[in-house]
């Protein structure tokens, strides 16, 4: 099968078409013809040798994708060959096919593209676990989320929306700040040209009851500021840096609680809790047309390079996919027609 691979650690010049054996699905396993791959910041630190696969995975990026099951490994009764998924990897998924633990698959919802199903994954799993799992985001709560035009942020912006919440983003750009309301914030803040602390006192006195961190750094003594008390605020990421300075009195004042995960070493179990939930809480507004994945561009599998070159300028709004075989960018650009159209190549 055609893969792609990192020949070692370095930029976007460093991943590698190359060809390697099917892999076999191992008891509780499914072996999924990919479609279609997302592209994630992991892949990118994957890439730069800062964030290596767990034990036992596989060493090739890729961590959500969509396609068809195309063999099931012993003991799995809870799919069929031929079900179209989408499914959440521990690595692999730049590829024709990948094994993937069946408990993280879920159908691909009715009248989504493969392009569209793979960008659900990660956004998905990492959004449910985090905003509402672990921060307990209640309807007519406020969310702030940073990072509003990334995946993980157009994601958080339409769930929380869709559940009752209200929702704030900050983004770098008028543009960006211009996508993430009509998706749902009621206001989205330019992080380059206003002040997000006192930008959300001014419209919600009270703070945020839960803040969506990717940036970490010196954002963490802001994000103290705007929380509401007894708020939640959840790190995802660090972007900005691991290491902060932290107000422990007023911590204390506001009763708020500090809280974070990463979704890749967690054990399969945990993920396929994850998953079953959102079978139950998410799937039924993706099918009914409240969510849906925003696509920024969809490039060939063979163009990998370019799709980390793009994440990494920062530019998109909502996800970028490799089409793993032909078909599958094609329908993408009609699904995403409003309000952002797809770009294939």
């Amino acid at each position: 099968m055609q893969v792609i691979e990192i020949a070692r650690p370095g930029g976007p010049e460093v991943l590698q078409p190359a060809r390697r054996a099917q892999p076999l699905p191992a008891p509780g396993e499914v072996l999924i013809e990919v479609h279609a791959a997302g592209v994630n910041r992991p892949d990118l630190m994957q890439r730069a040798g800062t964030y290596p696969p767990p034990p036992g995975a596989s060493d090739l990026p890729g961590l959500e994708v969509a396609g068809r099951v195309a063999a099931l490994g012993a003991g799995v009764e809870a799919w069929r060959t031929g079900d179209a998924v989408c499914a959440l990897c521990n690595g692999g998924g730049y590829a024709g096919c990948v094994a993937v633990p069946a408990g993280q698959c879920l159908p691909l919802p009715p009248g989504f593209s493969m392009v569209e199903g793979a960008a659900l994954p990660e956004t998905c799993f990492t959004v449910w676990s985090n905003v509402f799992m672990r921060g307990r985001l209640a309807a007519g709560e406020v969310l702030l989320v940073h990072g509003g035009a990334s995946g993980i942020g157009t994601t958080a912006i339409q769930l929380a929306d869709a559940l009752g919440a209200r929702v704030y983003a900050t983004a770098g750009d008028a543009e960006k700040c211009a996508a993430c309301e009509r998706l749902g914030a009621r206001r989205c803040f330019d992080y380059c040209r206003e002040d997000f602390v006192a930008a959300l006192q001014a419209l919600e006195p009270a703070g945020a009851d839960v803040i969506l961190d990717m940036v970490g750094g010196d954002y963490l003594a802001r994000n103290l500021e705007a929380l509401a008390t007894e708020g939640r605020l959840l790190q995802i990421a660090t972007m900005r840096g691991r290491t902060a300075a932290l107000d422990l009195a007023l911590l204390m004042r506001k009763r708020a609680v500090l809280t974070g995960s990463t979704l890749r070493p967690q054990s399969t179990q945990a993920k396929a809790a994850i998953a079953a939930q959102l079978r139950v809480h998410v799937w039924p507004l993706l099918a009914a047309g409240r969510v849906r994945p925003v696509i920024h561009r969809v490039l060939p599998l063979l163009q990998a390079a370019q799709a980390h070159r793009l994440l990494e300028q920062g530019g998109h709004v909502g996800k970028i996919v490799l089409a793993v075989r032909d078909a599958a960018a094609a329908p993408a650009v009609a699904a995403t027609a409003a309000p952002f159209p797809a770009v294939t190549e």
